[in-house]
């Protein structure tokens, strides 16, 4: 991946090699969807859950911390629920400009104690969901979960991790 830019504001995430990390991630769920990874621009910005709580609260009203936050580059997600996005167009030069992910250590370090899974396993699986979300994916609506979920399994399945929606996932 040519254009993965990461903005580490919390120093914590240096322990995780999320470079390495995130870009794995991003090129599995390209790749699955047959989008050129090499082709396309992603920023991530790793935080903490201040920081995310405030854009949380800037950009959706929900003044709470939460796991990831992205921002398409354009508006891509389908009209009918269950239906696949609208298809991204490469920009003058060719890239395909994907959007923003925003990602607190917190929140991901909580969850993955919780669900008594590596914080490496969780922030994957976490960076593959918000790469989703950039290329349109949602889970607002039922068909567009089950969609979104199924396409997150079969990519966690290819890089030998465990389906997070199972029902004994967190035990």
């Amino acid at each position: 991946m040519t254009a993965l830019d990461i903005v580490e504001e919390d120093p914590r995430w240096a322990d995780l090699d999320l470079q390495t990390r995130a870009e794995t991630a991003i090129v599995a769920c390209l790749k699955h969807l047959d989008i050129d990874p090499d082709a396309s621009e992603i920023t991530i910005l790793a935080c903490d859950d201040a920081r995310i709580a405030d854009l949380n609260a800037d950009f959706r009203g929900k003044p709470t911390p939460t796991n990831v936050l992205s921002w398409p580059a354009d508006e891509r997600g389908a009209a009918q629920d269950g239906g696949k996005p609208l298809p991204i167009d490469p920009d003058f030069d060719g890239m395909l400009e994907l959007g923003d992910i925003a990602i607190s250590y917190d929140t991901c370090a909580a969850e993955a104690r919780a669900a008594g899974k590596s914080m490496a396993d969780h922030v994957t699986h976490l960076i593959i969901h918000g790469t989703l979300h950039l290329l349109g994916y949602d889970h607002e609506r039922d068909a567009d979960a089950t969609l979104m979920e199924g396409i997150e399994i079969e990519i966690l399945g290819k890089l030998g991790l465990d389906n997070p929606y199972r029902e004994d996932a967190a035990q």
